[in-house]
């Protein structure tokens, strides 16, 4: 009785913090702590010194390296018919000596081609130290450099370079870069102050950098031109709108609080356009992204780095992806276990209430994989110590040994913050191994561990490897978005470069440990930064239990996908309150059509704590899960190898179906599957299908390419399958651990073609395979008899 009303009281105090720190955290702009920092400001401010590109010189057609001419201006006032306007207006310098300072600087441009898709251009405002470092958003730390993929011409004016994918073209004068693709087009093309001047009344910066009069600190504005009827997309898992023109986006790692607003867990320097290019804005400082919400015709790319390292990616969005990956890197293949359900709540609080949750799970017949336990498993709630407590947790390693035999792995929250009462603090303290402010105090009230710090890293990781050797399976990677903008870390720099870096490098401290002692790629995150999709996988944050918070998921997993990410989860349900049983059943539908699948939130969230009709639809929808877990791991091998999303954008498959750009309530679930979940309390909506035929995966009707109004079945979602695809099956099982994989069904869903293709990858050689149907037949065994077929065929 004493525990019960412990684990009570400890629940309210979770949903009174969380109320508490809502009700201000969402409110953006307010100057609160770890807000995020929107660098705009600083380039329209009248006294700072702005320098604008102007001309080439120099230039070294071998090399492709020049200097960049700069001229100096400074914004006045000019008043019009009562209408008054900021303009810029060029200056003359105002440091003295006179002589030891130049107006107008001559600054390092260069051009650097990584492969036949690839360019990076670099330029920089000022002298740069330690230029070339090492960069830990890149594989290897640094880029890699293609001399033989580009040909080089000299024309009137400037230089062009071109491969067989498009060219970029650098004119001296005026200034100017200008990308094309292999038929000649311009997809985008630098802003010249020239521009603005001959075309519009509209005060426009143009390709520039700042120098704040404040504290002489630099930062450069990247402008391109945006086309009619442009489109972006990426920069994150952003919840806004999915196609990003006509917003501003500031990429700062931020708690969001909920997936409603447009702050970040996971802001990306990327994105990519329907034009055909895509950029990386290879930087870790603060990025405001103004994508033609001031002047619909440009795109400012405002980064707080005094230098410009950008990569250029020019094609369809599935060779963007795939470059931006091959440049910042693939995820990793998670292991199998992970893509069964994960049963959580906030939280189980004993090795009883372990038991008893997968002992429920296998008696219902639920199957699942994966056992959370949120805050709870220590001593005192939230207090992270990295020990179970002794009295609810009589035998930790004898109940995850337990827990392994019956077919469920265990994953442990934990957080990279101590407070004054942990008994942590001090050590962490004395041993210089946290954040510090520049007097060499503490930044917060907690420590906050400094993972730029070697000795940081091994400190940590050596708590985290000893509960992977107890029998651990995953790390709950939690927070990571408050490292201190103020704080001085041991690389030397402050937080305006670590902030954003932050959550990189604690995803990647939690997964080389766990590579290291359990020979698998599997962290659950919720921060990220580029580089970080190396690390699977990351979730959604805390979302509301509401219709639109669900929408919202959606749009901040398919941004997020188009942003390098291959493996995404979120809380199906929703986090805040308890899951009204009809959403919570929608969103199960959603959820368990996603990479990785876990209820989780504020309880219950456990099925049988439902209505029976409830119980009997999660059953049904997960046993699906379970049933497709040969696709499901096969299309999960494919993203890996290629740097595509499980949970993909219309447009990946289709960027030329014009209908496909428009769409951000339904997804492919890999290449072959089409979901639309339903977002109201409906049977049926609105479902754009690409062009061709589609085979609806519960009824076997079929539609062709366009508008319809679908019926959802039993699991209450649109789930339908491309024609001419083979979807790969398996024998229920109640966890992957008792799955048979010498026996595999496949399934062809046919209308008019013959044959049918899918893929295959078998968890015990990691290996993909094509496979081929004509009729029943199978083309050529890719395991050689070892694994008997079964075929079915659903066809019209």
């Amino acid at each position: 009785m004493i525990l019960k009303q412990k684990t009570l009281a400890l629940f309210v105090m979770i949903l009174l913090l969380f109320t508490a720190i809502k009700a201000s955290a969402q409110i953006q702009e307010m100057k609160l702590l770890n807000s995020p920092i929107d660098i705009s400001g600083d380039f329209k401010d009248f006294t700072n010194t702005y320098y604008l590109a102007d001309s080439l010189s120099n230039f070294d057609p071998v090399t492709a390296t020049g200097l960049i001419n700069y001229k100096r201006y400074q914004y006045f006032t000019r008043q019009a018919f009562n209408n008054m306007l900021g303009v810029l207006h060029q200056v003359n310098s105002n440091e003295f000596p006179t002589t030891e300072y130049a107006a107008s600087p001559s600054l390092p441009f260069s051009v650097q081609f990584v492969s036949a898709r690839t360019i990076r251009i670099r330029a920089t405002s000022g002298f740069q130290v330690k230029p070339d470092q090492e960069s830990l958003m890149l594989v290897n730390g640094k880029a890699p450099v293609d001399r033989n993929s580009w040909k080089y011409t000299k024309i009137p004016g400037g230089h062009l370079y071109t491969s067989k994918f498009g060219s970029i073209t650098i004119l001296e004068h005026p200034w100017h870069v200008e990308f094309r693709d292999a038929t000649g087009r311009l997809l985008t093309k630098t802003i010249h102050h020239q521009d603005n001047a001959d075309s519009t009344f509209t005060p426009i910066l143009p390709f520039s950098y700042v120098r704040r009069a404040a504290d002489y600190s630099r930062s450069m504005s990247a402008v391109f031109s945006l086309s009619p009827g442009e489109k972006i997309f990426g920069c994150g898992e952003s919840f806004t709108q999915l196609n990003k023109r006509g917003q501003k986006v500031v990429l700062w790692a931020d708690d969001a609080n909920g997936v409603q607003n447009e702050t970040m867990y996971k802001p990306i320097p990327f994105f990519m356009s329907s034009r055909g290019y895509g950029m990386f804005m290879h930087t870790s400082t603060p990025i405001t992204c103004d994508f033609g919400k001031y002047f619909s015709g440009v795109t400012s790319l405002m980064i707080g780095d005094d230098e410009l390292d950008l990569f250029v990616f020019l094609g369809d969005p599935k060779d963007i992806l795939n470059e931006y990956t091959n440049l910042t890197g693939k995820a990793a293949m998670p292991p199998l276990w992970s893509f069964g359900f994960w049963m959580s709540r906030i939280t189980y609080f004993s090795e009883k209430d372990g038991r008893n949750v997968t002992q429920k799970l296998r008696e219902q017949k639920i199957p699942a994989d994966v056992i959370h336990y949120d805050t709870g498993w220590f001593t005192t709630d939230w207090r992270t110590d990295y020990k179970f407590d002794p009295i609810r947790f009589i035998d930790p390693a004898k109940m995850l040994s337990d827990f392994k035999k019956d077919g469920f792995h265990v994953s442990l929250w934990q957080l990279p913050y101590f407070t004054p009462k942990n008994n942590l603090f001090k050590e962490l303290v004395d041993n210089n191994l946290v954040v510090k402010d520049p007097k060499g105090n503490l930044t917060y009230e907690d420590a906050v561990l400094d993972f730029s710090n070697p000795a940081t890293v091994k400190w940590y990781q050596d708590k985290i490897s000893g509960l992977l050797k107890l029998g651990v399976g995953a790390i709950k990677v939690d927070f990571g978005e408050a490292a201190p903008n103020n704080g001085i870390y041991h690389s030397g720099r402050t937080g305006f470069y670590e902030h954003n870096l932050y959550p990189l490098r604690y995803n990647k401290a939690v997964a080389d440990i766990t590579k290291e002692v359990n020979g698998e790629n599997i962290i659950w995150a919720r921060s990220a930064w580029a580089g970080s999709q190396r690390y699977p996988l990351h979730w959604g944050g805390d979302a509301a239990n509401t219709n639109t918070a669900m929408a919202a998921e959606l749009r901040g997993g398919l941004s997020f996908g188009l942003s390098g990410f291959s493996f995404w989860s979120h809380d199906m349900g929703g986090f805040v309150q308890k899951s009204p049983e009809d959403l919570y059943a929608r969103w199960a539908a959603f959820g368990l059509l996603t990479s990785h699948s876990r209820s989780h939130g504020a309880p219950p969230k456990e099925p049988w704590e439902f209505s029976p009709q409830f119980l009997n639809t999660f059953r049904l929808t997960d046993e699906m899960r379970y049933k497709l877990m040969p696709y499901i791991y096969a299309q999960a091998k494919d993203c890996s190898e290629h740097g595509l999303p499980m949970v993909r954008a219309l447009f990946i498959e289709y960027p030329n179906d014009p209908g496909a750009w428009l769409i951000d309530d339904e997804y492919l679930f890999g290449s072959n599957m089409l979901v639309a979940p339903l977002f109201e309390s409906v049977k049926e909506r609105d479902v754009y299908l690409p062009s061709g035929q589609w085979i609806n995966y519960q009824s076997g009707e079929v539609y062709s390419g366009g508008w319809h109004k679908l019926k959802a079945g039993p699991i209450p979602a649109i789930i339908l399958v491309k024609e001419g695809s083979i979807i790969p099956h398996i024998k229920l099982a109640q966890s992957t651990m008792q799955m048979d994989w010498s026996t595999l069904e496949l399934v062809s869903y046919t209308t008019k073609s013959i044959t049918a293709e899918g893929l295959v990858c078998l968890p015990s050689d990691n290996q993909l395979h094509k496979l081929i149907l004509s009729g029943k037949k199978l083309e050529k065994d890719p395991y050689g008899g070892k694994v008997k077929w079964q075929i079915r065929s659903v066809s019209k």
